[in-house]
């Protein structure tokens, strides 16, 4: 119904303009009764219908409020999933923010300590050129160069038995004075120790530098995991939204169904006061201040179809008796 309808009209029934023009006209004065007997049954007519549309409209809100029901707790399935990987993929984020820290960290050590290792091996060069080695010794580096040609000739010529032989040979004298000037370099406490800081700045380089692939490596994961989320996150946002919207307009309509339940009920119980008071129920206390209609005035409104009062039908109902 549009809106709510005033007290008066809900005392008024309609009688069609029909049913009183298939009277005679001479008869219609003396009708009264009859007239008020169609009224009656119109009005339980009306009743009939009116607790129809009250049951259809319950049934209807009913089924509309446990398909809200439903769609609400599938919203709320989503929603705490979507949360769940949220958080998850939050957590993710947390992981691969602080891998990338420890990737920038590793670098900047590996920078520091190969920086450290070019500036020793310099040093420890220096220091092997600085050393004289004894008299009629083949310094250090010449010893290096011989070795790494005599290397290079071994694995790219083709040797008899005998020379390979010889070959090996001058390798390992090559290498054993190569090994007894470092163990007399190695004495000197100066190069013992730059020789050691050297070997420490190597493996702390080395170290740093497999830190900055596994901790790259281990980023790179935690990262396509959140993506992966999140991409998760966004399908169930999509979802959770088209619930929501479907959600909306189930409850909107069990709401319009619940009022028309509402007014069909209201419709029900105004028609059967107006019944109450047809079938001879008390009149209204006010009729004693006011004028009661003229009988011929409202059969003038019957003729022309127009709605009469409960009051009215009970005053021509009077008048028929009389």
């Amino acid at each position: 119904m549009a809106g709510e309808a005033s007290p008066a009209e809900r005392s008024e029934v309609f009688i069609s303009r029909a049913s009183v023009e298939r009277l005679p006209a001479g008869e219609f004065a003396r009708c009264g009764g009859g007239l008020l007997t169609e009224a009656t049954e119109e009005l339980e007519k009306k009743r009939a219908e009116s607790n129809a549309r009250a049951d259809e409209s319950r049934a209807r809100r009913d089924r509309l409020n446990s398909e809200s029901r439903a769609t609400a707790e599938q919203r709320s399935r989503i929603l705490d999933e979507l949360h769940d990987k949220s958080a998850e993929a939050q957590e993710h984020r947390r992981r691969r923010d602080a891998l990338n820290n420890e990737v920038r960290e590793a670098k900047r050590l590996r920078e520091e300590w190969n920086r450290k290792l070019q500036e020793l091996g310099d040093r420890v060069q220096e220091l092997k050129r600085s050393r004289t080695p004894r008299p009629g010794a083949v310094p250090g580096w010449r010893l290096r160069k011989e070795l790494k040609e005599l290397e290079f000739r071994h694995m790219t010529t083709a040797l008899t038995g005998d020379q390979e032989k010889r070959l090996i040979e001058e390798m390992k004298r090559l290498e054993a004075a190569i090994r007894e000037q470092d163990e007399q370099l190695r004495q000197d406490p100066e190069v013992e120790q730059t020789l050691k800081a050297f070997a420490e700045a190597r493996t702390e380089a080395e170290k740093f530098h497999v830190g900055v692939g596994q901790a790259a490596e281990e980023a790179q994961r935690e990262h396509e995991a959140m993506v992966a989320l999140y991409e998760s996150v966004d399908e169930l946002r999509r979802q959770a939204d088209e619930v929501q919207a479907k959600l909306l307009e189930v409850k909107g309509q069990a709401d319009e169904a619940h009022r028309g339940h509402i007014a069909a009920i209201e419709e029900v119980r105004d028609l059967e006061k107006m019944l109450y008071a047809a079938r001879g129920g008390r009149a209204p206390s006010d009729w004693g201040e006011v004028e009661p209609p003229r009988e011929e005035d409202v059969l003038a409104r019957l003729k022309k179809g127009e709605k009469v009062s409960t009051e009215d039908l009970l005053e021509l109902q009077k008048t028929g008796r009389g």
